[in-house]
């Protein structure tokens, strides 16, 4: 079994690890209203997505 022959350093540690952190999260204006969301979702504002009514408005 392998052993480590000496303690890794923070330095060496931080390195490895940079690639591991969590994406940002893509933001865009919707078509219809203009509020932000994400893409390829439906907008929480008006309920629209491609062009379609999918869900109701919130509070109606």
């Amino acid at each position: 079994m392998a052993v480590p022959k000496r303690k890794t350093s923070k330095r060496k540690k931080r390195a490895r690890n940079t690639h591991k952190k969590a994406p940002k999260i893509t933001i865009q204006a919707c078509p219809k209203c203009g509020a932000q969301k994400q893409p390829h979702r439906v907008c929480p504002e008006c309920g629209f997505y491609a062009g379609e009514q999918r869900v109701t408005k919130k509070g109606s």
